[in-house]
């Protein structure tokens, strides 16, 4: 296979340009997420508990809890930022309590989202906005 001179330079144009698109550009939106994460399952609005500052001065590290009685698996969103996916917490049967915490990092004011998988198969989300006075991802 020959290649001509304007051939080689567009193949190579279009790969320096692939390579150079930020890593957002192929990160799934946060409803496809959720969609893979339910299997496309209608959600509750109830039965999720999130808790979140209301207004966070520093987007680095903002607290959140989540919790939901009698759920397998809780998967945590940060809708506006460039990867979305925050963290999926799995509880086994010899769970104690489907409770989790941790610090998360937001870049700029945005809604943390949490969906749960209950024990029976059915989902359930809740969501919260946070407002950010200085972006924890590079903003």
């Amino acid at each position: 296979m020959h290649f001509t001179r304007r051939e080689t330079l567009a193949i190579g144009g279009a790969a320096a340009l692939v390579t150079l698109l930020p890593a957002g550009a192929y990160a799934a939106t946060s409803e496809e997420l959720i969609a893979e994460f339910t299997g496309g399952a209608d959600m509750a609005e109830t039965g999720v508990e999130l808790t979140a500052p209301e207004i966070a001065e520093n987007g680095n590290t903002v607290p959140i809890k989540v919790r939901a009685e009698g759920a397998s698996a809780i998967l945590v969103l940060a809708t506006g930022n460039p990867t979305p996916p925050v963290a999926t917490f799995n509880f086994g049967p010899l769970a104690a309590s489907q409770y989790a915490s941790t610090r998360i990092r937001l870049a700029g004011t945005q809604d943390v989202v949490a969906v749960a998988k209950l024990a029976d198969g059915s989902f359930a989300r809740t969501s919260k906005t946070v407002k950010v006075t200085i972006g924890g991802c590079g903003g």
